[in-house]
């Protein structure tokens, strides 16, 4: 029996209609996994791990809860992951409305492990949940959650999955002026962390939601000792901000996939000298990093953090220290 999976191969997309069967009189053979699995070629090597999977009653379910959640590759990313490992484990993605009846189902059944959270339930879903890691219940949202012994904890990986993407660009925060857009969840975790590591200057935050900004905002003042601006997202605010900014953080679903032709900052507003990061990781390129990029930005793929993310989810779940190869070359794969 197989799960869904979601990967760009030249053979046909697996789902529960095929079989292992079908697959072996493909003609494409399984080839045996060992030693020399690290020099193989990595698109060849996550087929065989896929087509290998097998689920029993002893297998530990981890899932994605928001909506929507077509666009997702958590569960391409972290089946290949387990399969890597040799973990019985499976991963599938929910789509989620009523988030209190989630959070009692996932309760109320056996074999569950933990899920990731998106957009829109990062912070409703903290209501629901026995206990709230300290960094998480600082930043006020959940973008992860550990199911042990019945009890549901919730964390965060968003924060140290950005901080460390714009490191590895080697951009450093210190003294520099940042801009995000959006005030959700993943902007709560991105700015309270660069909030309290890196002592930003100034931080500007616009966002469309006035409430959820203001109750932002509020939070940050309160907490850290950073200055803090605010206002809606458009072309004035823009316009007043981003030519005194540095680093300008996308964190609002436009762009996203299907509607990949958005995007909430004209293109005749950005300068070089700004660093632009939107963490939209479907599709790889947004229409924001595209019109980056063409004005001579530095630009920061939302995949790099998608996969920091990841790799802090899959080792709270399983104890093992994440393939992080395997996982990378699955989102390459994909958008190839």
């Amino acid at each position: 029996m197989l799960y869904t999976c979601w990967l760009s191969f030249p053979t046909a997309v697996c789902d529960k209609s095929v079989t292992l069967k079908k697959f072996r009189d493909s003609g494409k053979r399984k080839e045996k996994l060992d030693a020399s699995r690290e020099n193989q070629n990595p698109k060849a090597e996550i087929y065989n791990l896929l087509v290998s999977m097998k689920i029993n009653t002893q297998t530990q379910l981890c899932g994605l809860l928001g909506n929507p959640v077509e666009h997702s590759l958590s569960p391409a990313i972290h089946n290949a992951a387990f399969e890597h490992l040799g973990l019985n484990f499976v991963y599938l993605a929910f789509p989620v409305e009523d988030v209190e009846g989630a959070i009692m189902g996932i309760k109320a059944l056996g074999n569950l492990r933990g899920f990731s959270v998106t957009i829109p339930h990062k912070v409703a879903v903290m209501s629901y949940l026995d206990d709230i890691e300290l960094t998480a219940r600082h930043i006020g949202s959940v973008n992860t959650i550990v199911k042990e012994n019945g009890k549901l904890t919730g964390y965060n990986t968003d924060a140290s999955g950005a901080l460390l993407a714009l490191r590895q660009a080697g951009v450093m925060l210190g003294q520099n002026k940042v801009m995000i857009l959006g005030s959700g969840g993943a902007a709560r975790a991105i700015a309270f962390a660069i909030a309290v590591e890196d002592a930003v200057r100034e931080l500007t935050i616009l966002g469309i939601d006035e409430k959820e900004r203001n109750s932002l905002v509020q939070d940050i003042r309160e907490k850290t000792s950073v200055e803090v601006q605010q206002g809606a997202i458009s072309d004035e605010t823009l316009g007043e901000n981003l030519p005194h900014t540095d680093v300008l953080i996308h964190c609002t679903p436009i762009g996203m996939h299907p509607k990949i032709g958005e995007s909430c900052v004209p293109q005749h507003l950005l300068n070089p000298s700004l660093t632009v990061m939107d963490i939209v990781y479907n599709p790889l390129e947004t229409r924001l990093l595209r019109e980056a990029r063409e004005k001579g930005c530095t630009v920061i793929r939302g995949v790099e953090m998608f996969v920091n993310q990841a790799v802090g989810q899959f080792e709270r779940w399983t104890g093992h220290p994440a393939p992080l190869k395997v996982m990378r070359a699955v989102l390459e794969a994909r958008f190839q």
